[in-house]
């Protein structure tokens, strides 16, 4: 009996830490998202990643000494792991790009429909079974996305196809992911890192301002913020059920809105509102009927040597 109530007290002290480690990665990437925007206003969007790139190198520096610099290069199918580069590398570009000209929540909103495009891709490059439960919830999802977008001459912008195309490159870089659970997370956010830092440095050429101190040093801490919040996360869902987790990440739009009004002056749109509800229920619905209809999890899906 004692033993029992020791081992349920256990879970639920693991269940709880998985939790609150969510709650604080979102937190951390909402505030990276807003000094991100802080800072573009000011600085190019290649400077800004060039040298958040080289911040995240704090972070990741001690992680590749412990598992050993030649692991890098032993990685598992390199056109995947090229694949992924290539599409974080577009989500935080695209991202930065476009909070110059949109508030930070109308981005957020975008980004939020993640797991809609997960979901949909999931069926198109991976083969898994989605019933018309989550189709349905795709295809609702999809537009609440129409109307945040509202494409039409009057309101359609090129930041706002900035933000639809980083979405739905963050929803390939998941998936990819998925394909590559056997790879370290150290491996994988190094290799990201290191495809924005190229690019970053590319982008820079010809639009190089000089930063003060305050700002190299807001910029590096730009990196190190971002590779903790994804830490964290990554941290979380080794404690707790994805299925419990996936519901707070909506979090991350809370915090938009609130960064946003607080430091930026900015307030959504009743239309954006909207838009956001019907995508956050969207996900949250499809990430139920996931759990429901994945009771067995397949050997060949088991995480292998994840650090």
């Amino acid at each position: 009996m004692a033993q029992t109530i020791a081992r349920n007290f256990t879970i639920r002290n693991v269940l709880l830490a998985g939790i609150l480690l969510m709650l604080a990665g979102d937190f951390m990437f909402a505030l990276n998202d807003a000094m991100g925007k802080w800072l573009v206003a000011s600085f190019s969007v290649g400077q800004v990643v060039l040298i958040r790139s080289i911040g995240a190198f704090f972070v990741l520096g001690p992680m590749i000494a412990n598992q050993g610099a030649g692991k890098l290069f032993r990685m598992e199918r390199p056109i995947l792991q090229f694949l992924r580069v290539v599409a974080t590398t577009l989500d935080t570009g695209l991202f930065y790009a476009a909070v110059v000209y949109l508030p930070l929540a109308d981005v957020m909103s975008f980004y939020m429909a993640g797991p809609i495009y997960v979901a949909a891709l999931s069926h198109l490059l991976l083969g898994e079974k989605v019933g018309w439960r989550r189709w349905l919830a795709i295809l609702v999802g999809f537009c609440g996305v129409l109307i945040i977008l509202k494409p039409s001459s009057a309101a359609f912008s090129l930041s706002s196809t900035y933000a639809l195309i980083g979405s739905i490159a963050f929803g390939f870089a998941i998936i990819l992911g998925r394909r590559l659970r056997g790879t370290s997370d150290t491996t994988l956010v190094t290799w990201q890192t290191i495809g924005t830092l190229i690019v970053g440095g590319v982008l820079t050429i010809g639009a190089w301002r000089t930063p003060t101190a305050l700002d190299f040093g807001a910029m590096l801490l730009l990196g190190v913020v971002s590779c903790a919040a994804h830490l964290m996360i990554t941290r979380a869902l080794k404690l707790a059920p994805a299925s419990t987790l996936a519901p707070l990440h909506y979090s991350l739009l809370l915090w938009a809105i609130v960064f946003g009004l607080v430091f930026f002056g900015d307030m959504p749109s009743p239309r954006i509102l909207a838009g956001s509800a019907i995508v956050v229920l969207a996900g949250i619905f499809i990430f139920h009927r996931q759990k429901v209809v994945e009771t067995v999890v397949p050997p060949e899906n088991v995480p292998k040597g994840v650090n």
